[in-house]
């Protein structure tokens, strides 16, 4: 599977050395910017990576013109995935540290865990993540994939100063039942912080962050409750979405990407 734009490649990372190049994006992106918490042995490599990492695809997206040719240095883009089949066979998802995610796993048909997905700074403007999701999308259609689901962040670590966003999407956007997973209980944070009448939506919206707004624009819904992830220093929502309904657009993107 690879989608490319110019020096631009989307495709899952074939080597220990191109995993180590997302995990080293991570690190810059999810440490030395963001301020999650590392390992003193994950500081001195200079990588972010988990348990999970030998489970999950690596989706990278690579400029090939970047640098002297050092995959360290040629990895932009990052979005590790993890099929339903994979889950059961081996570690289990990583979401279920935060969400019961009881409703996704009794479906029949596959399910998709996407995480841990971040962009280099100088490639943040649209091209990037565009590939980012057609390089998803092909993989969606190569698997047979019939929900997508994964938690999206809000930085800082605290649900108060976001009661607009949060509730926005509590009222707006909440799941079916079908698919409503909902944060484990020792851990639940209410997202319906504000009532309806008090959401100002244009504040809301200018606070969620792009990916949580292009899931939405994709026809995606949130879970129930709210996770403080504070090793990550990040308020996390689980998003959902259901491929059979994504908007017609998108599904035309996906197909002519799995054309090519």
């Amino acid at each position: 599977m690879t989608v490319a734009k110019t020096a631009l490649t989307v495709r899952i990372a074939r080597s220990e050395e191109e995993i180590r190049a997302a995990q080293r994006l991570r690190y810059i992106v999810f440490v030395e910017e963001m301020g999650a918490h590392a390992s003193d042995a994950d500081r001195a490599d200079r990588l972010e990576r988990d348990r999970f990492d030998p489970y999950f695809d690596h989706l990278i997206l690579v400029d090939q013109a970047r640098g002297a040719g050092d995959i360290m240095d040629q990895v932009v883009g990052v979005y590790r995935v993890m099929r339903g089949a994979v889950a059961r066979d081996g570690i289990g998802f990583y979401g279920a540290d935060e969400y019961d995610l009881s409703p996704l796993q009794s479906r029949t048909r596959e399910v998709l865990e996407l995480g841990r997905s971040c962009v280099h700074r100088d490639y943040r403007s649209g091209m990037a993540m565009h590939l980012l999701w057609s390089g998803l999308g092909q993989y969606v259609i190569d698997h047979d994939i019939e929900v997508l689901f994964g938690v999206a962040s809000f930085h800082g670590a605290d649900a108060a100063p976001l009661a607009q966003p949060l509730s926005y999407l509590h009222h707006m956007h909440l799941a079916p039942a079908d698919l409503r997973v909902r944060a484990v209980a020792e851990h639940f944070t209410p997202m319906d912080i504000l009532p309806l009448e008090e959401v100002d939506r244009r504040e809301a919206l200018m606070a969620i962050p792009p990916l949580i707004k292009a899931y939405l624009r994709l026809g995606g819904y949130v879970g129930e409750g709210a996770f403080i992830d504070h090793a990550f220093n990040t308020v996390d929502v689980c998003l959902l979405m259901d491929t059979g309904k994504m908007q017609s657009k998108y599904r035309d993107m996906y197909t002519r990407a799995s054309r090519r």
